[in-house]
């Protein structure tokens, strides 16, 4: 399996990385060094989580060029009217000069700011800052509309996408576009679905853990995936996927689990 993705503009993008949501400043830091230590190279982190300083510092001392390291943030709600600025912090934080994709956090609907913003990633992307720009939590219509109003495609759309909700009609309109699907809460944060009795037996079959197979069916129906810890061991853990695959029995019955189970919030109406 190929470790990369070309995202709609070229660039390049690991399938793995890690992710960093709801981990303090100093917990980003110690998790950044230890992915980086183990092999990741993406790293996704966001304005709202605060930890972006973290992040950086980690990148910073990490002695791995920050040219092969694949780094992505995030445009917060609230600053929607002001991408340039929030940008800008984002990148005085993160300790670099650029960012490999820059995202739309929410949609936002409400206030109806989303189209204007993304020009604004347009203009960033024109200049070199972002090498890619994308968006998160977008519906088929929000998509649609970004399309008509300004003639881009975001390169990928980061939304929850775990096998008790696997978006299979928004990942085919994703396939059709040219847009990658990134998963977020790939493991349903962890719950119960990891307790499954078909995945536990798909893990039994193959000497993995549940987390690692659930993290190689996102791989296997073409996503990007960031699986969020702070602990180094799993990690570690969950970046050996490349060394197994499951079979297409096995994929259809993982994707066969879909429960409508969506554990965050509904973009129509979020924020």
């Amino acid at each position: 399996m190929e470790t990369t993705v070309a995202l709609n503009n070229g660039v390049a993008m690991p399938r793995l990385g890690l992710g960093v949501w709801q981990a303090s400043d100093d917990e980003a830091r110690s998790a950044v060094a230890a992915a980086l230590e183990a092999g990741y190279r993406s790293v996704d982190t966001a304005a709202v989580y605060r930890n972006e300083t973290g992040v950086g510092r980690a990148i910073a001392a990490s002695g791995v060029p920050r040219g092969d390291i694949f780094l992505t943030t995030k445009l917060w709600n609230s600053d929607q009217a002001s991408v340039e600025r929030a940008f800008e912090e984002s990148l005085e934080k993160l300790g670099t000069d650029y960012v490999d994709l820059y995202l739309i956090h929410w949609p936002v609907p409400a206030k109806d700011l989303y189209v204007d913003a993304w020009k604004g990633l347009e203009r960033i992307a024109a200049d070199g800052r972002a090498r890619a720009i994308g968006v998160s939590n977008f519906h088929i219509p929000h998509l649609e509309r970004l399309a008509a109003e300004t003639g881009t495609v975001p390169a990928l759309n980061q939304i929850e996408l775990h096998p008790d909700f696997n978006q299979a009609e928004l990942r085919q309109y994703h396939a059709a576009h040219g847009i990658a699907t990134e998963s977020w809460s790939p493991l349903g944060q962890g719950g119960a679905l990891l307790q499954d009795p078909v995945l536990d037996g798909i893990a039994s079959a193959h000497g993995k853990t549940v987390a690692q197979v659930v993290i190689r069916w996102h791989l296997q129906i073409g996503a990007v995936v960031i699986p969020k810890s702070v602990t180094p061991s799993r990690i570690v853990e969950n970046f050996g996927v490349f060394d197994f695959a499951l079979s297409e029995a096995e994929v259809a019955a993982i994707t066969g689990l879909e429960a409508g189970h969506r554990m965050g919030p509904d973009p129509d109406t979020f924020g």
